[in-house]
């Protein structure tokens, strides 16, 4: 009896035992999606003309392409924050140019860096990797890099995100005047330590910080990776070569005009209003010659993303789906 009695106990407590598991365990109808998982970015080099270039990809190549080209001194991890943002709905490529971020960095007594040559590069890369239709994403050296590409190759390009790149005279700050004013006639040992006290590291915490909404916001991981890079041996004499080469982009403004008026590249203006390098006047500059565009300021600084990802993400998504941008 007292075997049959705890037989019949122990069948209870299983069955008992099994209801409990089974009402304690998550449900999901048949029909529901599984949780979204977050995009996934790929990190990949790819050899151009000699040189080792990086670059972050995400998003399905069937989707609107877009090359996205970061400025100094940061690289393509500018973008970190923008790219799970816009990867469901994009194809996102974001090189690093050479002697920036993860690309190689062959010493200026091997490798011309200048700005013609910054955009031969990414030219040989798009092709490398076979983008043949895409938007260009364009902040600071990614205007006189990108919009060098896109008058070389009108075709290839569908649309423009101009985020703090400047085009236009009256978009250069004081600062920025005082800045290239020597340059303007050559190289001189003056110009040179004034570009040379650019690279130290209050001067790259300035360029995040000056303008910004709210700088607690600006994760000091921008500026650390940026200052690792230009604190490399070698560093100083590749970014001295650009900055000195700078004032090369400012004769190329009625070349790039030229492309606007012609081509009308449907064309997205998001700017950090808080810029001091790049002023609000060069923002609203781009209607002179676009007519398809939307201008939009933001309260941040020349570095936007760091703060106004999500809303730039918005906008774009927007533009692309209202232009029927493919």
């Amino acid at each position: 009896m007292r075997s049959l009695r705890s037989s019949i106990l122990g069948r209870v407590a299983a069955v008992l035992g099994s209801l409990l598991v089974a009402a304690c365990a998550p449900t999901r109808s048949s029909e529901a999606p599984p949780p979204p998982s977050l995009p996934r970015v790929a990190y990949n080099k790819v050899e151009v003309d000699g040189v080792s270039i990086f670059y972050r990809e995400a998003g399905a190549p069937g989707k609107p392409t877009l090359l996205l080209l970061h400025g100094f001194p940061s690289s393509s991890h500018m973008f970190r924050d923008l790219i799970p943002e816009l990867a469901n709905d994009f194809h996102l490529v974001a090189p690093d140019y050479p002697g920036f971020g993860n690309s190689g960095s062959p010493s200026p007594d091997e490798f011309a860096y200048t700005f013609d040559h910054l955009a031969d590069v990414i030219e040989h890369f798009v092709e490398k990797i076979g983008l043949r239709r895409f938007a260009l994403y364009a902040q600071d050296f990614g205007g006189p890099v990108g919009f060098r590409l896109a008058a070389r190759h009108p075709d290839w390009v569908n649309a423009l995100v101009v985020q703090n790149a400047n085009a236009y005279d009256e978009g250069l700050s004081p600062m920025a005047e005082e800045f290239l004013r020597p340059f303007r006639s050559g190289r001189t040992p003056e110009a040179d330590a004034k570009a040379l006290a650019l690279f130290r590291r209050d001067g790259t915490v300035a360029q995040y910080l000056t303008g910004a909404k709210n700088p607690s916001a600006i994760s000091p991981d921008a500026w650390n990776m940026d200052q690792a890079v230009l604190d490399r041996p070698g560093s100083d004499r590749i970014q001295l070569e650009l900055q000195a080469n700078y004032v090369t982009n400012l004769a190329r403004y009625p070349e790039w005009h030229a492309y606007f008026e012609k081509h009308q590249p449907p064309t997205l203006v998001v700017w950090g209003k808080g810029d001091p390098i790049f002023t609000v006047l060069g923002a609203n500059a781009y209607a002179k010659h676009l007519r398809n565009i939307e201008i939009h300021l933001l309260d941040t600084g020349h570095f936007a993303l760091e703060e106004e990802h999500a809303a730039i993400a918005a906008h774009i998504r927007r533009f692309f789906r209202e232009k029927n941008i493919r």
